[in-house]
């Protein structure tokens, strides 16, 4: 009987690797796009948390945890059934190689990571979903840090560990309540930003579903950041029309907003 193997992660497994998702129909076109509108909804009840002061920051971040986490799951289950550790752990001590293997293992590296971020400072969840004709894309990255050179940032007095006296902690609070509601504020925006990208198929031209975002969360001790912007894709990106949910090459978005909001010394982990 094989000893349970520990997962200790791959970083190999995401770096350079995007997974392809085909939209065949209109039934998975309607799904993709309730997903996106899940995923700007998400982050408006974060926003909502932010600013509720009966919520601590550290609930509103394990919340938004839970929710990616599930959906990671999800799709480990779709591709694995209840048996996708196991998969995943074969694939990567080399005894499967094939396309549910290096799929499940993408997902459950990008799951393992995931689940480290409670407990981890300084490192950057790097994500980037675009969207083409007949298929999207999604690429999961974790970088090195707690910010990209656009985040916006926000403080947790729950993270600190700061000892302050009276008069240093009400002023503490006051400017961690109010770096809150404008990480809120932004949280709202950029949700919309989301539904923009992904429209409803059913209310518009399939030459126009092009779209795309990039965005980043993390945290250096107290203090925690986040990013969301559009990307546009590359028309010319795939030469052929998916046929089914795949790993691919990163794309040339991923390259270059790398390099236009990471720090010269960030790496991917």
């Amino acid at each position: 009987m094989r000893e349970r193997q520990r997962f200790h992660g791959d970083a190999s497994v995401l770096h350079r690797n995007a997974v392809r998702t085909p939209l065949p129909d209109a039934d998975a076109e309607r799904l993709f796009h309730r997903n996106m509108l899940s995923v700007a909804e998400g982050r408006e009840r974060k926003a909502e948390l932010l600013v509720d002061p009966d919520v601590s920051l550290l609930d509103a971040y394990e919340r938004e945890l839970e929710r990616v986490a599930e959906s990671f799951e999800r799709r480990l289950r779709q591709f694995a059934g209840e048996g996708y550790e196991e998969i995943a752990l074969a694939t990567q001590r080399g005894e499967r190689d094939d396309r549910i293997g290096r799929l499940t293992s993408y997902y459950f590296e990008g799951l393992w990571r995931i689940q480290q971020r409670t407990t981890i400072s300084e490192m950057l969840f790097f994500p980037i979903i675009l969207r083409y004709p007949d298929s999207f894309t999604m690429n999961v990255r974790f970088a090195s840090g707690y910010a990209t050179t656009e985040s916006v940032l926000y403080e947790s007095p729950a993270h600190s560990t700061e000892q302050l006296d009276d008069e240093h902690a009400e002023t503490y609070y006051e400017e961690s309540a109010y770096s809150q509601r404008k990480a809120a504020a932004y949280l709202r925006e950029t949700a919309q930003i989301i539904r923009d990208e992904f429209p409803d198929p059913d209310e518009s031209d399939v030459e126009d579903r092009y779209g795309g975002i990039v965005s980043a969360g993390g945290r250096r001790g107290s203090t925690f950041s986040a990013m969301l912007k559009r990307v546009e894709p590359d028309p010319g990106r795939f030469s052929s029309p998916a046929d089914e949910t795949m790993l691919v090459s990163a794309g040339p978005e991923a390259r270059r907003t790398a390099d236009e909001l990471l720090d010269d010394d960030a790496v991917f982990l």
